[in-house]
């Protein structure tokens, strides 16, 4: 169940973690899966315009990303990275999802609209709050020489999960319609997200220290400081900058795009989603088994090359299902690159102070997408949809081939 028979040669405190370390990612799954394809068509369905949209995009990266730091430290400080989690991610950003259920209840018109961007927005910040707590208790928790099969098989389980999710969320909101149909789904993504943290909460937590200066005189590490201490990683997050920017110029609008420029509906994204996970399903076991044979630099490096392609398809399609051709293929190569980058992730940073690089790391990605995001909600308005895509595709090859040339992998930091 957690990640295949090897499971039985470790510990059962390890056993036990890895279980309902699972459990968590396939509820949290269901939860991502609802908000990623969905929650901007319930903006555009409550009034809002593509323009608002984009700036959602854009602020919820920036507010995730001014909250890294302040997590980093509080789990530094706390030393209860679990709890970190669950007030944050579990707690206040699972709320966020019912009340977004509710919102068409309490305001009407642009306040509606303007409610339910406030809530995506907060969610997003508190749930990366405690984004380094779980970086660091995951790495943690997950042994290290069985990192690409564990989350290769995780992953697995998630994207049945996603897709399961996505296709009937799709036929709900079609079949109720709008808003109801939307209303009911983030009632289910609430209802979802309790039961990935309650799993969560069943975690034991391993007493790994956190490094803290020697005396309260000594002196901390600048962020210029730590990028310096580590070149490698300075490069790294400079490539991921770039790539993150290039995603979000068009990742907000692929969905929009569907609705308004292909007359898709709800059910259609649906669909098109699922056939994204069908095909990352057999991606995680391939790749999370060339994780761990070649490592993640080759792995990310073969698929960076490759999925620049998939924006530049969207400027040739006419119906929602010339997409599906495209989203194969997409489906297949993302999932080895996220499996690939967040292993190399874990192995250029130091161990005793994944909570302060992750927060760095991810204060780069977050703030790249919300200046893409912002970017692209402008070239749309100006230069329509094909415009981003052409961009996008530009932005990620450039990043890749960049990649290729700085970045040489790295030994695991212990």
């Amino acid at each position: 169940m957690a990640g295949g028979r090897w499971t039985d040669r470790v510990s059962p405190h390890i056993r036990h973690n890895l279980r309902w370390f699972w459990l968590d990612g396939v509820f949290a799954q269901v939860v991502e899966a609802i908000t990623l394809a969905y929650v901007s068509l319930y903006v555009l369905a409550l009034g809002g315009t593509r323009s608002q949209i984009g700036w959602m995009s854009a602020l919820g990266s920036l507010s995730a990303a001014l909250m890294l730091l302040p997590g980093a430290a509080l789990a530094g400080r706390l030393g209860r990275r679990k709890q970190v989690v669950l007030v944050s991610g579990g707690g206040v950003a699972r709320a966020a999802l019912l009340l977004l259920a509710l919102a068409p209840l309490a305001a009407q018109g642009r306040a509606v609209v303007y409610l339910a961007i406030a809530l995506v927005v907060v969610r997003e910040a508190f749930a990366n709050l405690g984004l380094p707590a779980w970086v660091s208790l995951t790495a943690d928790i997950v042994p290290l020489s069985w990192r690409g099969r564990y989350f290769g098989s995780r992953n697995f389980a998630m994207g049945l999960a996603g897709m399961a999710t996505t296709l009937v969320v799709g036929q709900l909101i079609t079949q109720a319609g709008s808003p109801l149909g939307y209303q009911l789904t983030f009632g289910l993504a609430f209802a979802a997200g309790i039961i990935s943290t309650f799993s969560f909460s069943r975690l034991r937590e391993p007493s790994t220290p956190i490094t803290r200066p020697a005396s309260e005189d000594a002196p901390r590490l600048s962020l210029l400081q730590h990028f310096r201490a580590h070149p490698e990683f300075l490069i790294f997050c400079a490539i991921t900058a770039l790539w993150s920017f290039s995603l979000n110029v068009a990742g907000p609008f692929f969905n929009i795009y569907v609705v308004e420029g292909l007359q898709g509906d709800a059910g259609d994204v649906g669909i098109l989603s699922v056939v994204s996970a069908i095909s990352g399903l057999p991606g995680q076991r391939v790749f999370g088994t060339l994780t761990d044979r070649w490592g993640p630099r080759r792995v990310q490096l073969l698929t960076g090359l490759l999925i620049p392609v998939l924006p530049v398809a969207w400027v040739f399609v006419r119906a929602p299902w010339h997409v599906i051709p495209i989203n194969t293929v997409a489906g297949f190569l993302w999932a080895g690159y996220t499996l690939a980058s967040f292993n190399l992730l874990l192995m250029m940073v130091p161990e005793d102070q994944r909570h302060t690089y992750t927060a760095l790391y991810q204060i780069v990605v977050l703030g790249s997408l919300a200046a893409g995001a912002a970017v692209g909600g402008l070239v749309i308005a100006d230069l329509g949809y094909k415009a981003v895509f052409v961009i996008s595709g530009v932005g990620r090859l450039v990043a890749a081939l960049l990649f290729a040339w700085l970045v040489r992998g790295s030994q695991p930091h212990n």
